[in-house]
């Protein structure tokens, strides 16, 4: 959809393209979707655009607490035509270039998704024992930080405290986990106040002039689990405001996880942009724009 812009492309991500403008980066979020590490062949129409949106609130909501790498969503200045202005409205944010920390940094409040898959398995996540008993979906104790590998390619890969301490060092891995464990917190009560659960999300930094800043996406339905707090019931899976569903669609399809991605159905693709526009809603505030 924006391949022709006339800029230097950066890299070109799952669902994200960054482009070169010198001292800054610009990151556009399209319409694809990704699941199990597939971006599938159907794109979901406006997503892009509302997970800019969302984004934006959240890096707004948090400034005070983390800095991050958001400077402008404002497609003015760029040095681009009028029409690729229009292309790029809603779904662009120019961004301080900063050095990648290689880890999703991973936070969870209950147990679901892999978490829970390890869980059954282990009875731990990610090296962190849990207590025996708990049930798919149920409330931890306390939110616990679960890094995983960042994969260029392929799949992300859930691994230990240890290991992220032992590849970027001890004191910038215990910042970044405290300040993903207080920002969850922040968040989590927040949206809570909204009449949603925040799940489980996770949070991506990046190194500028020295110290780590909050970068990518944050806290979107497509980085976290959003779960409608008055239909919450631990012991099965959750409704939810974020991909789960396509993701619980291609289960139910009977697809083996293996090239080709099946295409989504119009019914499929119309309800994942309902409920990213209605979560957008209820934790904003504000209608799709």
């Amino acid at each position: 959809m924006i391949n022709d812009l006339e800029l230097k492309l950066f890299k070109k991500g799952k669902v994200r393209d960054v482009y070169d403008l010198g001292q800054q980066l610009l990151m556009v979020a399209t319409d694809r979707i990704s699941c199990f590490d597939f971006v599938l062949p159907t794109l979901i129409p406006d997503k892009g655009k509302i997970l800019t949106q969302v984004s934006s609130f959240w890096f707004s909501y948090l400034k005070d607490t983390v800095e991050n790498h958001l400077i402008s969503t404002s497609v003015e200045d760029l040095p681009i035509s009028d029409p690729d202005k229009e292309k790029l409205k809603g779904r662009a944010m120019i961004t301080k270039k900063c050095e990648v920390i290689p880890f999703e940094c991973v936070v969870r409040g209950y147990l679901s998704g892999s978490g829970w898959k390890e869980y059954k398995a282990k009875q731990s996540v990610c090296g962190i024992e849990l207590p025996v008993g708990l049930k798919e979906s149920s409330k931890l104790s306390e939110p616990i930080f679960t890094p995983a590998t960042k994969a260029e390619e392929g799949h992300d890969e859930n691994v230990s405290f240890d290991y992220m301490k032992n590849s970027i060092g001890e004191k910038l891995a215990n910042e970044i986990r405290d300040i993903s464990i207080v920002i969850y917190n922040k968040a989590a009560d927040y949206a809570a106040r909204k009449g949603v659960i925040i799940a489980d999300t996770k949070f991506e930094f990046g190194m500028y002039n020295d110290k780590f800043i909050l970068i990518d996406e944050v806290l979107t339905p497509d980085s976290s689990r959003f779960w409608p707090k008055d239909d919450y019931e631990p012991g099965r899976s959750q409704a939810s405001f974020d991909k789960q569903f396509v993701r619980d669609y291609l289960d139910a399809s009977g697809w083996d996880k293996v090239p080709p991605v099946p295409v989504l159905p119009d019914a499929v693709v119309a309800k994942t942009q309902e409920k990213y526009k209605q979560v957008l809603k209820i934790l904003t505030g504000e209608d799709f724009l």
